[in-house]
């Protein structure tokens, strides 16, 4: 198959009818996989585009065809993101109508085996997209297609399956692909960087309402604006902050899986969908693991399913509230569970089932550890625990007063340690984070920026 929405064959051109053809946005560490086109293919050679193809039969199932005929990449490697609506329009200089079907995935690996439709490949940011690069001419309409599949705040608010620190970086993308685009616009419009500074200023304030629960999100939104420049900052600035804080980011999430890693017991038990606590059970490889299954979404069963495909763990799936009698009865020699939120006092805020677990632990003497980055703990005291829908629990025609909570708060006598990018932390040690980075929200209050120290700022605008 050959790329979208170039061809290197005339199907669909001549008829009348719209070229139907699949691109799919490949994302690892925040930037996307670019394909440049060959000479071998019929129609915007040099380009640079998405992993693309025409859409015979299912989209959905070509979409897949074509990224591991493109790139080597097996479907293992990949998992769906989301789809978008089509992108229609008509290229006037072949003549031809386009629809191309939008793609996100999240991609495991950067190695890429190219095919011959392709002569080069980058990694960047989808902001590289609209960059004026002499060398790097896009297919049509790349970005557009790209936007019907980039994560938004309505994405980011709505999202139940994925963890915080995950949710976190994609708020950081929603603000560096806007950046961009005013950036972008500057050709056009001019430069305003008090209008530019506004509108991001709004689209940061909105992002962290869009998940209260989750302090990362804040933490993280919070650092790249305060290391924006508040006062002098414009898009440009926003627009380098968040490129530096998304790769920060990442690594703090894997600092804090690796040092996790490192004192993982043989037998361990873990429940809800951790990003960083999956990849620290891989590195760690207890010979025995127990996931509680994590109602409703059931996030434990794709950990377990995880655990067993990477790992020679023996992995065992119960129901949540199972948790006691497996806890009493097995052999758990430690609990880990990550965190949406870590609280001044060390109180941990996380999935429902967490505080259950953590309780019946330090009944039977089993120590809990909590792996998160320090950017988990909150600056404030107040807990704003999130609901999940009501029919997830009943939706029969009773007249009953329906519960679904989808957070706890785990006091913090019940927890033995914290892991973190920094090492161990006591619970105590808790509250002289939430200091620090109670500094990076000055941002909203005057404009400017804090202290070098307490922002951890990008080097580079020092």
């Amino acid at each position: 198959m050959s790329d979208s929405p170039a061809a290197s064959d005339d199907r669909g051109s001549d008829d009348g009818e719209t070229s139907h053809v699949v691109t799919a946005f490949l994302r690892n560490r925040g930037a996307v996989l670019l394909l440049r086109r060959s000479d071998s293919v019929g129609t915007y050679r040099g380009q640079w585009g998405g992993v693309s193809g025409f859409a015979e039969g299912q989209p959905d199932e070509q979409v897949r065809v074509e990224i591991r005929e493109e790139t080597g990449i097996e479907s293992d490697d990949v998992s769906l993101v989301r789809s978008g609506r089509p992108v229609t329009f008509v290229d006037p200089d072949l003549e031809r109508e386009w629809a191309v079907h939008p793609y996100l995935f999240d991609c495991e690996t950067r190695e890429i085996r190219l095919s011959d439709e392709h002569d080069a490949f980058e990694w960047a940011p989808p902001t590289a997209m609209l960059e004026p690069v002499d060398d790097r001419v896009t297919v049509p309409e790349l970005w557009t297609a790209y936007e019907r599949v980039a994560p938004t705040v309505r994405s980011i608010a709505a999202d139940g399956e994925h963890g915080a620190a995950y949710l976190s970086l994609r708020a950081l993308e929603v603000l560096r692909d806007r950046a961009g685009v005013l950036v972008a616009e500057r050709t056009e419009f001019g430069t305003d960087p008090d209008g530019e500074w506004d509108e991001l200023a709004e689209l940061a304030g909105r992002l962290l309402e869009a998940r209260p629960s989750m302090a990362v999100l804040r933490n993280r939104v919070n650092r790249v604006m305060a290391g924006a420049d508040g006062e002098n900052g414009d898009a440009s600035a926003v627009l380098e902050s968040t490129s530096w804080n998304i790769d920060r980011a990442i690594d703090a999430d894997e600092d804090a899986a690796a040092t996790a890693s490192e004192f993982v017991a043989d037998s361990v038990a873990t429940l809800s969908r951790s990003g960083t606590v999956l990849e620290a059970l891989e590195m760690g490889e207890p010979s025995r693991v127990f996931v509680a299954e994590s109602r409703p979404a059931r996030e434990g069963i794709d950990v377990a399913e995880r655990l067993s495909e990477m790992t020679d763990s023996t992995v065992s799936v119960h129901t949540d509230a199972a948790i006691a009698h497996v806890l009493a009865r097995e052999d758990v020699a430690q609990v880990v569970v990550g965190a949406d939120t870590v609280l001044s006092d060390g109180s941990v805020v996380n999935k429902t089932g967490t505080r259950s677990l953590a309780l019946v632990a330090d009944r039977e003497g089993i120590p809990v550890s909590v792996v998160a980055a320090t950017d988990k703990v909150s600056t404030g005291e107040e807990v704003n625990l999130e609901s999940g829908d009501r029919s997830a629990v009943y939706d029969g025609d009773a007249s009953l007063d329906v519960l679904n909570p989808t957070f706890d708060v785990t006091p913090a006598e019940c927890v033995t340690q914290f892991v973190t990018e920094r090492g161990t932390l006591e619970p105590a040690d808790i509250g002289d984070v939430a200091a620090e980075l109670r500094g990076l929200e000055e941002w909203r209050n005057s404009g400017a920026s804090p202290t070098r120290e307490t922002t951890d700022r990008n080097p580079s605008r020092e």
